[in-house]
């Protein structure tokens, strides 16, 4: 089973992404950036759901140091965010990220296919 590491900072989000994924994924979840950053050190997840607006290190920084780590830099990354203006999604992608979810999710389907293809970009890398 594929791991994804959850990095949200409001619990009520974490769980809903964490009960869409139930059963289809191992899942692990974050608070911030800096505790997944940490953990990322010991264990390599499979795809990062990463929220945007985190307290302290938020998702753009938190993606720069993902980019910036040689065991990091081909992790897929999807950004999992309320920022649904005109252009965020070009944005957010320009930034790095290897895909774009708003939320709220409110068609699991967005999210499982972005997952999807972010795993296909681990299985075509390796």
């Amino acid at each position: 089973m594929t791991r994804i590491a959850v990095v949200e900072d409001n619990p009520d989000n974490r769980l809903l992404v964490l009960a869409l994924l139930d059963g289809l994924h191992d899942c692990v979840e974050y608070e911030s950036g800096l505790e997944a950053l940490d953990a990322f050190d010991r264990e390599v997840p499979d795809l990062v759901l990463l929220d945007i607006s985190l307290p302290g290190l938020d998702g753009v920084d938190t993606l720069k140091r993902i980019r910036g780590n040689p065991l990091l830099v081909h992790l897929p990354v999807i950004a999992l965010t309320a920022h649904a203006m005109s252009g965020d999604r070009e944005r957010f992608i320009a930034e790095g990220f290897d895909d774009y979810v708003t939320k709220p999710i409110v068609d699991e389907t967005i999210l499982l296919g972005a997952i999807e293809r972010g795993l296909a970009l681990v299985r075509s890398r390796s």
